[in-house]
């Protein structure tokens, strides 16, 4: 019954999907979202002569504009170079741990026995409702005297204890959601839990963990709040080097637009290399 429910809750997507109407409102939406990215990527290649003198959409019928020296001049930034390799820093550790921890946490609040576990889990859910401006001051405070403010280490911290809460609530209900009779056979084979968990648990949630990993890596990437408050002119990312740069638009467009479409390019990159999987997850989600 569910495996039927399941098809044709899916079966019902699809079909909407393919709707004409609502295909040409999609690529509408498309085109919206892709034209200020073009606008911005065209800026990233003409001088700033060229973008003071007009707008990017003249660069469609005069190709001569483009160029590649601003990227040229970009790379041999020595601030955007390491405010960029920072954010690397920042946000690849932030989303392996995040995930790790997350998907640790989600099996043993969904799978095993323990005293006060459906009181912790309550605790976690509500760690959901704190906002992430209430512990700034707060940590900060901790940090200068554990000596990580103003380091790397001290952002990836602060961005893995504000993930936690929600990505242990979305893997716990998720993993919660597999078949009892599943693990119990798997027991019954002799599979420990660790075994259990690598083998059986990580592949069957893997569209969750993907999802999760994108939401993740986006957030802390794009992020400047935290990074202007708890990371200094070493340890910054590029986000906070960007504002940074921001003097008078029009003077250093040919620094801001190919540093900000180095920014956007590299998350777009991540979402679709995890896409399929990341479908995966929301479709298995819509149809149940």
């Amino acid at each position: 019954m569910s495996t039927m429910t399941s098809t044709t809750g899916g079966g019902r997507l699809r079909r909407w999907l393919g709707n004409g109407l609502v295909q040409a409102f999609l690529v509408v939406v498309g085109l919206v979202w892709v034209t200020p990215v073009a606008g911005l990527l065209l800026s990233s290649l003409r001088s700033a002569n060229d973008n003071a003198a007009s707008g990017w959409w003249t660069a469609l019928t005069s190709p001569g504009q483009l160029s590649l020296d601003n990227y040229t001049a970009l790379l041999g930034n020595a601030g955007i170079t390491q405010a960029f390799w920072n954010t690397v820093l920042i946000s690849v550790p932030t989303t392996v741990l995040v995930v790790v921890l997350a998907a640790l946490a989600g099996y043993a609040f969904a799978w095993l026995e323990f005293p006060g576990r459906d009181w912790i889990f309550l605790l976690v859910v509500a760690l959901l409702v704190v906002p992430v401006q209430v512990g700034l001051l707060p940590v900060a405070k901790l940090f200068g005297q554990l000596g990580l403010f103003g380091t790397i280490p001290g952002v990836v911290l602060f961005h893995v204890a504000y993930g936690l809460p929600f990505a242990i609530f979305l893997l716990r209900n998720y993993f919660a959601e597999m078949p009892r009779e599943m693990l119990e056979a798997a027991r019954m084979d002799g599979g420990g839990e660790w075994r259990i968990f690598t083998r059986l648990v990580l592949p069957v949630g893997r569209p969750a963990i993907a999802s999760l990993a994108i939401f993740q890596f986006l957030w802390v990437w794009n992020d400047m709040l935290v990074a202007l408050l708890f990371a200094d002119s070493t340890s910054q990312p590029l986000t906070v080097e960007l504002q940074s740069q921001v003097r008078q638009f029009g003077s250093n467009i040919d620094v801001l637009a190919p540093g900000a479409f180095l920014s956007l390019i590299v998350p777009v990159v991540v979402f679709f290399a995890f896409q399929r999987h990341f479908v995966q997850g929301v479709m298995a989600g819509s149809v149940k």
